[in-house]
């Protein structure tokens, strides 16, 4: 009985923290399917009677719709170019006879991880202006994808470096370019770490809000995470409304994560052991 016990008291602080973790995703769930008096009457209670009316609203009296497709763009566009320029990067630091060359670039990318992202708003801000890219969805994205590079060069450099260079040399020996190498080789092998990278740079500029509330004054430019907030200041007592766009802002980072948790967990473990 003691070794039931034992074994089931790990499983019941799981579970209880499954619960304190999920409850208050339900609760923002069941309250943008109730109505506003219910929610003042009875805020724990489900939803009675059940309605969609809250994202009805949502998405025909505020701009939910625009803001999504800006948060899409941006969040996409920024995370590909991140992909593209940290692969590159990489590779020449792994691969490359620059010794001394490489390990200068390799220190700094890991040295920037340390240097808070509060403190470049101001240089940022000028920065922005002075390139004539304020108030437009590049003021993001070069942002989005300066801030992306040196974690994603650290993950995939610590892949590549378990990758065994004799693929390579065989690829000489065939004929490929350091274009080819990179593109019919290392792409295809680090195909579980690129995924993996993807989805934290993309999760991260999907719900980044200094930067977007700074840089994009303009109200059909905005991203989701900044209208959310505009929202509830301007519908404070609605909300229902705000739930529901709550809801719709953070679906589609659900549903990746869903999707390709196994891809996440690949790639964490793909550089952890020597092949």
């Amino acid at each position: 009985m003691n070794v039931k016990l034992s074994k089931g008291i790990p499983h019941l602080f799981l579970f209880a923290y499954v619960f304190i973790v999920l409850y208050p995703l339900f609760f923002l769930l069941n309250t943008s399917f109730k109505k506003n008096l219910q929610i003042d009457s009875d805020p724990w209670g489900l939803p009675e009677p059940f309605t969609l009316n809250n994202y009805t609203y949502s998405l025909s009296n505020s701009k939910i719709g625009i803001y999504f497709s800006n948060s899409l763009f941006i969040s996409i566009v920024s995370t590909l170019a991140t992909l593209g320029l940290s692969i590159c990067i990489a590779y020449a630091i792994t691969r490359m006879k620059y010794p001394f060359l490489s390990k200068y670039v390799y220190a700094i990318l890991l040295l920037s991880l340390l240097i808070p992202s509060p403190s470049l708003l101001i240089p940022l801000y000028r920065m922005v202006n002075w390139l004539g890219i304020y108030n437009t969805p590049l003021g993001l994205i070069i942002p989005y994808t300066t801030f992306g590079i040196p974690l994603t060069v650290f993950v995939i450099s610590a892949f590549l470096k378990s990758v065994p260079k004799e693929l390579e040399e065989a690829g000489v020996l065939e004929g490929l370019s350091v274009y080819g190498l990179l593109g019919r080789i290392i792409l295809p092998l680090t195909l579980p770490t690129l995924v993996t990278v993807f989805i934290l740079n993309y999760l991260g500029n999907w719900n980044e809000y200094v930067l977007a509330n700074l840089f994009l004054s303009n109200d059909n430019l905005r991203t989701l995470p900044v209208a959310v907030v505009s929202f509830f200041n301007k519908y404070n007592t609605n909300y229902g409304a705000l739930c529901s766009s709550v809801m719709i802002s953070i679906t589609p980072i659900i549903l990746i994560y869903s999707v390709l948790q196994k891809k996440i967990i690949e790639g964490v473990m793909a550089g952890s052991v020597k092949g």
